[in-house]
């Protein structure tokens, strides 16, 4: 098999069945434009999503078969850990998708260019100290790769990526491509995300590398106003057709199917994630004025911003977001649990502290 060359971008698209397009793009649109609504009604989404965060990069992190659970990467931040390193390894893989994906945030947040440096820092961020770490991170790759059955020649690939001396360009031209402002956004995001993943511009991480840039596009381009939009659970829930659609772009140029497949997950996931965030900001609604009667302290919303950071964690955690004098946390540590909304997860236990559960989040997060 030989190595696939990319279509020129812009793709021409003009075969395509525009009447069904067009209905699925306004579909995604108005359920994107809803759920930007919600985050807009949010003082502060980096806060009150960060659990979503991390839901997000276990669903991605699946994808390329990592196994593990929100539980599992929750309790792993408090120091519970897992019972084996493979899991251990697939938590710190989960981690490190989420350090990625914020550090790109931050990137642009300073007004730094969309570009190949930025995709390869979150690259290099995703394989550090987990499978992957020895290829290069960070580094377009040197070497051609084929994607098959493990430990089988290239003969026996089901797709081979692009030859290495010609990767450079195909990302130039698509890092141009992102930054016209004469395309659909929409369109534009999943001709983007397929582009990235047939260009296959590394040795590993090429994944959740693009599909950590969809927000992060989606937001650079305005149609949300901060870069907390999560569409990995339809992807997962989806993975085969997912996999499928993306692999006949390069068997059949069949750009429609992709498009058509990817609107459906905005749609989907804008309407999901439209949903969650409610039910986040209806709990915290209820909890501010319950913790300020409670607590009758001037720092009731530092204590309501670090519950809902994370909804496991240890007193010192607490001590540590909260910003609070520890005499002071442990009172209102004290007061919080006489009123169940804090509950012991964990008892004290040699040298580890109590771990601490915010529940009403939990249930909501899991």
């Amino acid at each position: 098999m030989e190595p696939y060359s990319p279509e020129k971008l812009p793709i021409n698209l003009s075969s395509m069945d525009w009447y069904i397009v067009a209905k699925k793009i306004s579909e995604a649109s108005a359920a994107l434009a809803y759920y930007n609504g919600v985050l807009e009604s949010i003082i502060n989404p980096a806060i009150f999503l960060s659990p979503l965060e991390t839901k997000e990069a276990v669903f991605s992190s699946r994808i390329e078969g990592t196994i593990t659970t929100v539980d599992e990467v929750l309790k792993y931040e408090v120091d519970m850990k897992p019972g084996s390193s493979s899991k251990e390894n697939d938590i710190i893989e989960v981690l490190n998708y989420r350090t990625a994906t914020r550090h790109a945030k931050d990137w642009l947040n300073r007004s730094m260019p969309f570009n190949i440096t930025l995709i390869c820092a979150i690259q290099k961020e995703l394989i550090q100290g987990v499978r992957g770490k020895d290829k290069h991170p960070g580094e377009i790759r040197k070497e051609q790769v084929w994607i098959g059955p493990r430990n089988r020649p290239i003969e026996e690939a089901t797709y081979v990526p692009p030859e290495p001396l010609g990767l450079k360009t195909h990302l130039d031209t698509l890092v141009d491509y992102m930054n016209r402002s004469d395309q659909e956004v929409l369109i534009q995001t999943a001709i983007m995300h397929a582009q990235f993943e047939i260009i296959h511009p590394f040795c590993d991480g090429n994944g959740r590398t693009g599909r950590i840039l969809i927000p992060l596009y989606l937001w650079s381009k305005g149609r949300i106003s901060s870069p907390m939009f999560y569409i990995c659970e339809y992807f997962d829930e989806n993975r085969e057709q997912y996999l499928d659609n993306l692999r006949q772009i390069s068997e059949a140029k069949d750009w429609e199917n992709w498009i058509l497949f990817f609107m459906e997950a905005i749609t989907v996931q804008a309407k999901r994630n439209s949903e969650k965030a409610n039910q986040v900001l209806n709990l915290y609604n209820r909890m501010r004025n319950k913790i300020a009667d409670l607590t009758k302290s001037p720092y009731a919303m530092k204590v309501l911003d670090a519950l809902f950071t994370n909804p496991i964690m240890r007193p010192p955690d607490f001590i540590r977001i909260s910003g609070l004098e520890p005499k002071s946390a442990h009172r209102i540590i004290a007061k919080l649990k006489s009123e169940n909304i804090l509950s012991t997860f964990q008892k004290h236990s040699g040298r580890s502290s109590e771990v601490l559960i915010f529940e009403d989040l939990y249930n909501l997060v899991r």
